[in-house]
């Protein structure tokens, strides 16, 4: 199974600008087409995407995960990253904002779960014949993201198959953040010799993960350095050990 993952940055491209956070406020119509063209042309069997917009002003209020998803001929399922009940719901183009699975397989289950601490609160479950894969976007305070690690474990521990966990981790103190969840939860990284992922343009930190557990093993690895974000694309052939 070939799997990518992409923070796509609501499809608004990659490149520094003057000012800070503009560049999440620019139309995607333009840089959306060459996301599709670039996921087209790795074909994926499942995607994960985080950083989707649902339909702002950005994407001509069409949901970007149903846009990727049709060009491909994939199923998709989207939520809002920020929880059903959030104060986000009630703000324009934040109450647009989620993360989604693509997949070619018609063969697939998917379960929404909720951190209880942080705004970005949301995990997708996507459960296949052979394996489970968990999509998340962790907080960018450092106290948030150890309580959301926490909960993440919690619900991987007891999996009753072999699973992947991939997701823009927001891991600014270093990648020995992670070492201890790894640990816990018996994962290995798909990118073992640490490569960065942001910013696109040049990188210098790995935010970006795909984890895996025991029963699978890697047999490709990839970081394409394109800028269609502010975060490099990861893909990896997958299958049972």
């Amino acid at each position: 199974m070939r799997f990518l993952f992409y923070n796509i940055r609501y499809g608004t491209g990659g490149g520094e600008s003057c000012y800070p956070w503009s560049g999440y406020l620019r139309s995607s119509a333009q840089n959306l087409a060459r996301i599709v063209d670039f996921i087209a042309d790795r074909k994926p069997d499942v995607a994960g995407l985080v950083e989707v917009d649902a339909g702002s002003y950005r994407t001509g209020h069409r949901n970007q995960a149903e846009v990727i998803a049709e060009a491909l001929g994939h199923y998709h399922c989207y939520r809002s990253k920020y929880g059903l009940r959030n104060w986000t719901n009630r703000i324009p183009v934040l109450n647009k904002q989620g993360n989604a699975f693509l997949a070619r397989d018609s063969a697939r289950r998917e379960q929404f779960h909720y951190f209880e601490k942080g705004i970005k609160k949301l995990v997708i479950q996507l459960d296949l014949p052979e394996m489970s894969i968990f999509l998340v976007h962790l907080s960018l305070r450092f106290r948030t993201r150890h309580h959301q690690l926490r909960d993440l474990y919690g619900l991987v521990r007891h999996a009753e198959k072999p699973f992947v966990i991939a997701g823009d981790f927001n891991s600014l103190w270093g990648n020995h953040e992670m070492d201890l969840f790894k640990g816990a939860a018996g994962l290995n990284s798909a990118n073992e010799h640490g490569l960065p992922t942001f910013p696109s343009w040049a990188p210098k930190r790995q935010l970006d993960f795909i984890l895996y557990s025991k029963g699978l093993r890697v047999t490709n690895f990839a970081i394409p350095r394109v800028t269609l974000s502010d975060h490099l694309p990861l893909v990896c052939d997958i299958q049972p050990a």
